[in-house]
């Protein structure tokens, strides 16, 4: 599936709240992975870096709360959204969520149209472009709404590839991204693609950016991947 649609992953160790939040995340468009305990969700982490993810306190093995606390230690993982989902309600819980990392804290028995509604608002947050945003990088301006991409106020001709690659680089200026963070969030997990299609991809995203002259703003870094700026 490609990553138009921004992940979510639910880590909840209760199968029938999984399927409820899992069937409603899906119902708003996302796509969405689920994990019922927290060390199979740190491996779900790192092998697919979701957009955002809800993250039950309580949880069997490694606790909600520790799952918060070591991605949020991580500079690969720290800027991913957390909205922690717990049963405790005094103050001092919240606190220490909020503290150890957590973006958002909602306290259990919860409306599930309000945390849908919660979702959409950190996903506002780092994915702008999948909830139709304009995006803005120096002289590029990316209008995810009509697929429009124009550098010094002239239009750019972008293959659908290079503009989800395009996208996604704007997201997150300055971030590094390796051919295999690329292939999962352009081309999605369930497609396989060989690694070289990215530097094809790049090159040709390169030279439409710069089909009117200008620096090339997309930057190789060694052994490392691309990244703009």
């Amino acid at each position: 599936m490609s990553k138009d649609h921004p992940t979510v992953l639910v880590v909840e160790d209760e199968p029938a709240q999984r399927e409820v939040l899992a069937y409603n995340l899906q119902a708003e468009g996302f796509h969405v992975e689920t994990a019922p305990d927290g060390d199979e969700a740190l491996i779900i982490v790192d092998e697919l870096l979701p957009d955002i993810i809800v993250l039950d306190w309580m949880l069997p093995g490694t606790s909600g709360i520790e799952v918060c606390r070591r991605l949020k230690t991580r500079a690969e993982t720290n800027g991913i959204p957390i909205i922690m989902l717990s049963a405790r309600s005094e103050e001092v819980d919240r606190v220490r969520g909020l503290e150890t990392g957590a973006d958002d804290y909602v306290i259990k028995p919860y409306s599930v149209l309000e945390l849908m509604a919660r979702v959409r608002n950190q996903i506002r947050r780092v994915r702008p472009a999948a909830v139709g945003q304009r995006l803005k990088y120096e002289d590029i301006i990316l209008d995810a709404e009509t697929h429009r991409v124009t550098r010094q106020e002239k239009p750019l001709k972008l293959g659908p590839t290079e503009f989800r690659l395009l996208t996604t680089f704007m997201e997150k200026p300055g971030r590094v991204w390796s051919r295999e963070q690329l292939l999962d969030r352009v081309w999605g997990r369930d497609i396989y693609v060989d690694s070289r299609t990215v530097d094809v991809h790049i090159g040709r995203l390169r030279k439409a950016l710069c089909v009117h002259g200008g620096e090339d703003p997309l930057r190789t870094v060694r052994g490392a991947g691309y990244a703009l700026g």
